[in-house]
């Protein structure tokens, strides 16, 4: 193994210096230690060195001490590094991918913030499944959606599983919290954007029948899987829109339809 500097070798699970990594599958758990603390946990190389060239600055790191060279470049940080089995039972997993990073997280924007001199935004009403929430991300980063509001109710986008899942696009798309909900709809309004809210229902505007000025600036509203989104929002919306199905299935994923109506929005653009 080549030498790296600031290495520790990790041999009790219970060891104090990894209570960053402690219990990571316990939600329950990690939502009243990781926000309030204003750390996130960052899974897998790609998406470690991703958190590290958005700015993200990282606190330590534990790795599988096989694995140890494969981080040598990194430093601004402890490395402790530990067995395959002291990982799992520190973390509560099987950390497959052998390499995890503890970071700070940075102040959180502010909805005006984050939406001045974007084009396209998408907002989220109620999606609490991290899983989804990481793929609405990486769909949104590929697809040309330039930043992401989040009702009050919606997952943490940095909870482990939804920076795994977005492959660190998350670090990738600006986000914040939009409130009050849904009154905070009318700022993005106010702000030029023509709120487009997702639903099945038959009346609303097939997606690619929307007229030019409703693309122009669209902020693409969604909801959770089943509710969808709720009449309040709805009302507060522009325009009612849909994306057509056929053989009667009724929805789709709400990640899988946010990827189809972000590349519908953007069909238009120049080629990158």
């Amino acid at each position: 193994m080549t030498p790296v500097p600031d290495v520790h070798l990790i041999t009790d699970p219970d060891d104090e210096r990894l209570g960053d990594y402690r219990a990571l599958t316990d939600l329950e758990l990690r939502t009243r230690w990781e926000p309030p603390n204003g750390l996130f946990i960052a899974e897998g190389e790609l998406v470690l060195r991703r958190a590290l060239r958005a700015g993200y600055r990282p606190r330590s790191y534990l790795i599988d001490a096989k694995r140890v060279d494969q981080i040598a470049d990194l430093d601004g940080a402890p490395i402790y590094a530990a067995t395959p089995d002291v990982l799992e039972r520190a973390t509560g997993f099987h950390v497959h991918r052998g390499v995890l990073g503890s970071f700070h997280r940075s102040p959180l924007l502010s909805a005006d913030e984050v939406i001045a001199g974007a084009r396209r935004v998408a907002i989220l009403e109620d999606v609490n499944n991290h899983t989804n929430i990481g793929a609405v991300f990486r769909g949104a980063a590929a697809l040309g959606i330039d930043a992401v509001l989040l009702s009050p109710t919606c997952a943490d986008p940095l909870y482990r599983r939804s920076v795994r899942v977005s492959m660190g696009e998350v670090f990738a798309v600006p986000y914040a919290r939009l409130e009050p909900w849904p009154d905070g709809l009318q700022r993005v309004r106010d702000a030029g954007f023509t709120v487009l809210a997702m639903t099945p229902a038959p009346e609303a505007v097939a997606m690619q029948r929307l007229a030019p000025q409703q693309r122009a600036r669209a902020a693409l509203l969604l909801g959770a899987e089943g509710p969808g989104l709720s009449k309040h929002a709805l009302a507060a919306s522009d325009v009612p829109v849909r994306l057509p199905m056929r053989r009667n299935v009724d929805s789709l994923n709400v990640a899988a339809a946010a990827a189809v109506a972000f590349w519908e929005l953007g069909r238009d653009d120049e080629e990158i």
